[in-house]
């Protein structure tokens, strides 16, 4: 459905609210939870704005097949949220500065997706096969989600153990303390890096991890690739606001993981059976519709399960402490 017209557009759009991040954290400052839920609300309402003019200028099922991307890729990137988390408080990046940070990785997410995007287009357009192959990396990809959740080791690796962030310590010299939003500084004559680009490489070594998963993900709701783009970027464009809002919820959510790893593995046989139908045509699919349900199921069950889990951990603390 991606006209020159409309790529061009969506493209102009999507930059202009870089632009005006940009600007917003041209100062560094703390956010507010006023200021982080009042951009939250207005990230979470330009896609269904979008999803109305989907449905009025083509039709329902593409406005059905972007929602339910959505969902996918919003869900996902809430599992960035926990990486990023992670990264930030490894490296005690201040809170001044945290919001620039994120917008650094929303912006290499959204570069290295439309790299995979493309790629993911030119595998559907030499063969059915690709299905099958996007099949197996969620596969692979939710065994590898749900172990770890299992093992309850998903959250204890170590930022600065990670290899990029070891060969840039080990061909440059890095500055002791934070530099407000500079990344490279010079000290005694000569050009130095701030922990701040360190943070940052870090971040985008996980942007890799993320966008193989999500993509093939998402190929999985819908073959337009313009549609693949539309959801990959309303999903990323919030985060930065997302991050702060949820960042007192995250460590509730418990059970994420596992739910994250149930999708993926849905998806993943979504795929497989789409590509045994193009062989086959005896074989069932999947609609999209039941596809939405799915999703919206799995991920409400895991976040109320989470929640009250945690609940139940909270009170049991705070009984023993009282004994």
């Amino acid at each position: 459905m991606g006209s020159p017209m409309l790529w061009t557009l969506s493209i102009l759009v999507l930059l202009a609210l870089l632009v005006a991040d940009f600007v917003i954290t041209r100062k560094p400052h703390e956010v507010a939870m006023k200021e982080a839920v009042g951009w939250s609300v207005f990230y979470l309402a330009l896609p269904f704005v979008f999803a109305l003019f989907v449905w009025l200028a083509f039709s329902g099922a593409q406005a059905t097949e972007f929602v339910t991307g959505f969902v996918v890729e919003k869900s996902l990137s809430v599992d960035n949220l926990f990486v990023f988390l992670l990264i930030l408080t490894g490296f005690a990046v201040p809170a001044a500065v945290q919001q620039r940070v994120l917008l650094y990785g929303i912006v290499g997410a959204l570069v290295l997706r439309g790299i995979f995007i493309a790629l993911g287009a030119a595998m559907l357009q030499a063969g059915t096969w690709a299905f099958l192959v996007f099949g197996v990396i969620l596969f692979i990809s939710a065994v590898k989600i749900l172990v770890e959740a299992l093992k309850g080791h998903q959250d204890e690796k170590d930022p600065s153990e990670m290899r990029s962030v070891k060969l840039m310590r080990r061909f440059t010299h890095v500055t002791d303390d934070y530099r407000g939003t500079k990344m490279i500084v010079r000290e005694a004559g000569k050009r130095a890096l701030t922990p701040l680009a360190i943070v940052v490489v870090a971040v985008f070594a996980t942007d890799i991890v993320f966008a193989v998963d999500s993509v093939p993900a998402v190929y999985g709701i819908t073959e337009d690739p313009y549609l693949v783009f539309a959801t990959n970027a309303f999903a990323l464009l919030g985060l930065r606001a997302l991050y702060f809002v949820l960042q007192a919820v995250l460590a509730k959510l418990i059970y994420l993981n596992h739910g994250l790893a149930l999708i993926l593995a849905f998806i993943g046989v979504k795929l497989v059976l789409h590509w045994a139908h193009t062989v086959w045509p005896a074989v069932p699919t999947i609609p999209t519709p039941i596809s939405l349900l799915a999703i919206i199921g799995i991920l409400g069950v895991v976040t109320v399960l989470s929640l009250r889990v945690s609940k139940r951990n909270e009170n049991r603390e705070a009984a023993d402490t009282k004994a």
